[in-house]
């Protein structure tokens, strides 16, 4: 073996191991039967899968190169498959060290999607509408589960702001996961259309922004201090403001020593209101915990703007020329009206290629 094959081999060999052992305790019924446990450990089963079929794969194709360089040397017959063989053996070496580059470790997460209008008045309220309809189709195509958790409607049928619940169904290995594909659309988007308030037929440009938290697999991680939270009660409203219930079923909940505020009107009661804002409020807490603790490795999360300004923009829709463009990797395309009808994933393709290809270049 090379240099390189023996350095992956020694990378892969303890990830071999906790796939092995995790094969067992797949197979111990205490274990799956704690439904938390069964999710952690499936995932992470499913995670090192990947590995275990590239080193299969790789030990196999580096063996036949040595076999078939061995042929070749006692007879020239076999000279001309050597070739062939040492394209295989390239091949498995690259997705060998590809799968064994450490992956965000939230990537087979779940997420939780804030939509918020920004600059623009009611038409950037009607855009944030067209971008959670974008989202939620997206995840409809994928197989995914949406759940609106919350929303806020402006006075023409907009949002004002929007919470998302996507999840997979199952354990899916990290690539697949919801959060390995969403969390590149943290940003601020910009719009540029004829708003429907407009007489004069003039384009204007407006923005929304777009937070994407991992919801936690253990909510337990985080601990909030009942003591740390103001809870206020309110009655749900519709579009316009009307009232849609006439129960106080509404919750507010601020988490006071860091100010994080998290509304939620979209349940019947206060209590599955209550327990939805808690699910929300323990990730941002989680995210903001993480950029404490490691400024380096969340700089994807910290480039998810809390302030909708439009100078700030990670892509642009604009409807006269029916083009989307995402600004961080120069991707364009004119098919902007089935973009927004869930058709988004080239757009994320260009996302996540990017972020491999700097990934491989600095060896992370």
């Amino acid at each position: 073996m090379s240099d390189e094959e023996k350095s992956l081999t020694s990378s892969a060999a303890p990830l071999l191991v906790e796939h092995h052992e995790l094969e067992g305790k797949m197979a111990d019924p205490a274990v799956m039967s704690d439904q938390q446990q069964a999710r952690k450990v499936g995932r992470r089963y499913a995670e090192l899968g990947r590995v275990n079929a590239a080193y299969t794969k790789f030990i196999d194709a580096v063996a036949d190169l040595q076999a078939g360089a061995e042929l070749a040397e006692a007879d020239s017959d076999f000279a001309e498959e050597l070739d062939a063989l040492k394209q295989q053996a390239a091949a498995a070496t690259e997705t060998l060290r590809d799968v064994l580059l450490p992956r965000d470790p939230d990537d087979a997460n779940d997420v939780i999607m804030e939509i918020k209008a920004g600059e623009g008045g009611e038409e950037s309220a009607l855009f944030a509408a067209d971008l959670a309809r974008m989202y939620l189709r997206y995840a409809e195509r994928k197989g995914w589960s949406a759940k609106m958790m919350n929303e806020t409607w402006s006075d023409l049928g907009g949002y004002k702001d929007a919470t998302i619940a996507i999840r997979t169904s199952g354990n899916v290995a990290p690539e697949d996961g919801v959060w390995a594909h969403l969390k590149y659309e943290g940003g601020v988007h910009r719009v540029q259309r004829v708003p429907v308030t407009e007489s004069q037929g003039r384009i204007h440009t407006s923005a929304a922004g777009v937070l994407v938290l991992p919801e936690l697999e253990d909510e337990g991680e985080i601990e909030i201090d009942e003591n740390d939270l103001r809870i206020d009660v309110y009655r749900s409203s519709g579009p316009g403001g009307q009232s849609v219930n006439t129960t106080d079923s509404a919750v507010r909940i601020t988490h006071l020593p860091t100010g994080v505020v998290v509304s939620m009107q979209n349940e019947k009661s206060q209590i599955q209101n209550r327990e939805a804002a808690m699910r929300v409020l323990k990730a941002r807490l989680a995210q903001l915990k993480q950029e404490e603790a490691d400024a380096a490795a969340a700089e994807a999360r910290k480039s998810q703007v809390r302030t909708v300004d439009r100078s700030e923009r990670i892509r642009t829709y604009n409807f006269p020329e029916n083009r989307i463009a995402d600004h961080r990797t120069g991707f364009k395309a004119y098919n902007l009206d089935t973009v927004l009808d869930g058709d988004l994933q080239a757009v994320i393709d260009s996302a996540i290629a990017l972020d491999e290809q700097h990934r491989l270049a600095q060896g992370l």
